[in-house]
């Protein structure tokens, strides 16, 4: 028999102090083992019979099964309506976000032909630090050092990378550089951000009911963020029409915005960008597109899933202008892979390419605090001793 799956609509209500609730004392059936260890980040449900999940970085199938597809689809329901949500034969799919942020999507025959899948992102607790992922060798601290530098002088900056390659922690550790005296607006399909600065304001867009209507999307929620007179913007995720109006609001004043995009390589995201924009409807030639990019766009982070399924920052391009049709990019830091440890993990480390990045003059003409790796790596010009800029 399956097991009973029961919530308690209790812990809805805020604690004390104000955080999100915990989930930690719910069943969620045959895999709660697995939501409620911390060394799993993902697990992903193929039916009753097959459930995977990611731990460091690796995918692997556990031993997890549920008595019955029955038993599955109740689970699924049971979470829909833990927060507020319906899936059945009428609206077959559900993608929400639990109290604790976890990120669920779940869809059921019809239209999942081989059985219902579950999927479930866990929410990090402790959210990845600047010098957590230095120490995971996602990038360096002269890279890390440059980032802080180019987010505090109010660079308008893409994160770029595949499913899964850890854009959305990127993104986090990004934010958390914003200064805490600067207004700041998050807008997401699904709250993951954990942005610790006390002005801010998070929003979150919202599906249409089963009867079509009252749908909120993210365009909406760009629209009117620019009259809440934010400082800064940060997006989740840019993946429709919503493109056109994040450009027009980084070149309308609204410098230091910040968001994700899906993409492969810091060119394929200029691409990625001009499709992204053509979706909103408005016709505008392609010249005039490219334009807008290169004037509201300064930086290009490329975030990448290795083989062994580490995640990497692989590249920060910098946009340097355009030339005719074509918008100009220079790397200035690139990972270069050197091997293979014991393990059969991916050697390799960010360096800078050489090329001074033409971002450190105006970090250094706004006189932004910077990290002594990131003087010591490109000076100040201007300083007679070099060492103007540094953080004491």
């Amino acid at each position: 028999m399956g097991s009973t799956v029961t919530f308690h609509l209790a812990a809805l209500e805020s604690s004390s102090d104000g955080q999100e609730p915990s989930l930690a004392g719910h069943d969620y059936g045959a895999i709660t083992q697995l939501l409620h260890d911390d060394s799993i980040s993902e697990v992903m449900v193929n039916g009753p019979d097959q459930v995977y999940i990611e731990r460091k970085g690796q995918l692997t199938l556990s031993d997890i099964k549920f008595a019955s597809e029955a038993e599955l689809i109740r689970v699924i329901r049971e979470i829909a309506a833990f927060v507020g949500r319906r899936i059945d034969d009428e609206s077959p799919m559900v993608d929400c976000r639990l109290p604790d942020g976890s990120r669920v999507n779940a869809i059921i025959p019809p239209l999942a032909i081989d059985g219902a899948s579950l999927t479930i992102r866990k929410f990090a607790r402790d959210p990845f630090s600047v010098q957590d992922l230095i120490s995971f060798g996602t990038l360096t601290a002269e890279a890390a050092g440059f980032l802080e530098g180019c987010v505090k002088a109010h660079f308008n900056i893409l994160v770029a990378g595949g499913t899964g390659s850890g854009k959305t922690t990127t993104l986090n550790v990004l934010s958390s550089f914003i200064p805490d005296n600067e207004r700041v607006v998050t807008i997401e399909d699904a709250a993951e951000l954990q942005l610790r600065q006390p002005h801010k304001v998070r929003l979150e867009s919202r599906p249409a009911r089963i009867d079509g209507t009252g749908r909120i999307s993210i365009r909406d929620l760009v629209v009117n963020s620019l009259r809440m007179r934010p400082d800064r913007i940060v997006i989740g995720e840019c993946r429709s029409g919503e493109a056109l109006d994040m450009l027009q609001a980084m070149n309308t004043g609204h410098d230091g915005s910040l968001t994700t995009i899906q993409a492969n390589s810091p060119r394929d995201t200029l691409a990625r960008l001009e499709t992204l924009v053509l979706m909103s409807g408005v016709d505008l030639p392609q010249r005039a597109i490219r334009e807008q990019i290169a004037s509201a766009i300064h930086l290009i982070v490329q975030q990448s899933r290795l083989r062994d399924g580490s995640r990497r920052i692989t590249n920060i391009t910098e946009i340097v202008g355009r030339e005719g049709d074509t918008i100009t990019l220079q790397d200035v830091f690139l990972f270069e892979e050197t091997g293979l440890d014991g393990n059969g993990r991916i050697q390799g480390k960010l360096s800078p390419t050489g090329i001074r990045p033409n971002a450190m003059a105006k970090i250094y003409s706004r006189k932004v605090a910077i990290s002594p790796a990131l003087a010591a790596l490109f000076p100040d010009r201007k300083a007679p001793d070099y060492t103007l800029g540094v953080r004491r």
